[in-house]
């Protein structure tokens, strides 16, 4: 039986990617697959980030993030952290994360930190603090993020989701080829899945 490949593209501040990813663990729980996170950055810098004073996000939040949530049964909240954090260094972080083997574990922590802990995900001492407790090195996460180290890995990564993989919104889940964007059903992600296996 072959492993199946999903590869989930996301960005930290965005609601639906953590209730993607708790209907990804439902779905996949006993099934032999290799998921893969890459970024998305929805609002890559110079585009102004969302602001919790504004209409738009409350909107959103009580007409779809909170009553999905609510089906699911996953805790969330809309952080009072304004503007929205960038996660382009969130993101610098991921790519150290993923050459230790952590990358899934670094994501699930940072996008749990800023939705229902209300962290600020743009700030570095938060961000090596995540880091840290996924078995990284704080200092060295600091550091790496003051150098730039992991800077233009994570535009190449950009690059790649934008030019080549065409996303244009999160999350997107690949499976095999096969594109789904959104939150998918849990039985029917289930379904799709056991199907292939």
């Amino acid at each position: 039986m072959l492993t199946q490949k999903i590869i989930v593209y996301s960005d930290y501040v965005c609601p639906f990617c953590l209730l993607a990813e708790e209907v990804l663990a439902e779905a996949t729980e006993g099934l032999d697959v290799d998921i893969q996170w890459r970024p998305f950055e929805l609002r890559p810098a110079p585009v102004p980030t969302l602001k919790v004073e504004d209409p738009y996000l409350p909107k959103v939040w009580r007409e779809a993030v909170y009553p999905m949530a609510e089906k699911l049964g996953v805790p969330i909240k809309l952080p009072n952290i304004s503007p929205q954090p960038r996660t382009d260094k969130a993101f610098e972080v991921f790519a150290m994360a993923e050459d230790h083997g952590v990358g899934h574990a670094y994501s699930m922590t940072t996008l749990k930190a800023f939705f229902q802990q209300e962290r600020d995900i743009g700030d570095p001492n938060v961000l090596a603090d995540i880091a840290d407790s996924v078995g990284l090195e704080r200092q060295a996460v600091l550091e790496a993020l003051e150098q730039g180290d992991y800077r233009e890995r994570h535009q190449a990564a950009l690059r790649h989701a934008v030019d080549e993989a065409r996303i244009q919104s999160v999350p997107t889940l690949i499976i095999d080829g096969e594109t789904i964007q959104g939150v998918p059903d849990p039985a029917a992600l289930k379904h799709f899945l056991t199907e292939r296996a």
